[in-house]
């Protein structure tokens, strides 16, 4: 299924296992209207580069994964709906607006920042193009993301969803832990509240077994999209992955590397023991 310009569901080609990949950040088609005051070439920064690629063998388990296709500078589905900068808008926007943290970061809903100190616009945006991002990429995305978990929930009695990320191999004046290096992956849970400790554990174990260094909700432990669809008790266990960028492309270039088709594999195999386990507790 594909939704041009705004969404592609790979679909999986065995039998399908009660798991739900999300890509919301590695969007790479550019609406006409965007109208930035930066290159693209910086505007690309922000961009989950490559993660979609990277899970793709995900269907040979059985996982279905759910991909935006264009780009979170444009609108940020991994946002509250009304986490918007008023500073942005021009005229005023008619309902109530609820920014948070991200928007005081410059990277909420609608981003006014691709990194510290570089803005995307140099100019106001009407209320009219920023409902029209929210009516034609952002409901359209989430809707789509809550039908895929229902639907398995439903069939399956329990489901696990996993939202995938890539991040800088640096920290910077943004983000929780400032200019520290980070781990080849974290994993965030809300701190514990948006899926199991079983769960969190053997994603830990089987990265770990995989040659990769895994930290736990430092710096990141899950956004918005965590935040609505975890519902462990009633049966949606949902985590997110970040990937570190350096594992398998030039943060500066986002051009892939030899660690590229190193780390899809070592993913692929993730995927597959990931599906095994979801059977088995689905079947229990």
């Amino acid at each position: 299924m594909i939704v041009p310009g705004v969404l592609f569901r790979l679909d999986p080609d065995v039998e399908d296992v009660p798991i739900v990949y999300s890509v919301p950040h590695s969007g790479t088609d550019y609406p006409d209207d965007f109208n930035v005051a930066v290159p693209l070439s910086a505007l690309r920064q922000a961009e989950d580069a490559h993660v979609d690629q990277l899970v793709a063998d995900a269907a040979k388990a059985g996982i279905v994964t759910l991909v935006a296709l264009f780009p979170r500078a444009y609108i940020d589905v991994d946002r509250c709906i009304d986490d918007i900068d008023p500073e942005l808008l021009a005229p005023p926007w008619l309902g109530p607006l609820r920014p948070g943290p991200k928007s005081d970061l410059g990277i909420g809903l609608i981003r006014r920042l691709v990194t510290p100190g570089l803005a995307i616009y140099d100019r106001k945006l009407t209320v009219t193009e920023v409902q029209a991002r929210i009516d034609g990429y952002y409901r359209p995305f989430r809707n789509a993301l809550q039908t895929l978990i229902d639907g398995r929930r439903q069939r399956f009695g329990r489901i696990w969803h996993v939202d995938w990320h890539a991040m800088k191999s640096v920290g910077n004046t943004a983000t929780p832990d400032g200019a520290s290096r980070r781990p080849d992956v974290v994993i965030g849970t809300l701190d514990g509240r948006s899926c199991s400790p079983t769960l969190a554990d053997f994603v830990v174990e089987t990265l770990r077994s995989l040659n990769l260094s895994v930290a736990i909700n430092d710096p990141y432990a899950g956004a918005d999209i965590l935040e609505t669809y975890a519902d462990p008790p009633g049966g949606v266990e949902c985590l997110q992955i970040e990937l570190n960028r350096t594992l398998y492309m030039d943060e500066a270039t986002l051009e892939k590397h030899t660690g590229f088709e190193e780390l899809r594999m070592a993913l692929a195999t993730f995927s597959r023991r990931l599906a095994i386990a979801a059977k088995s507790v689905s079947e229990a």
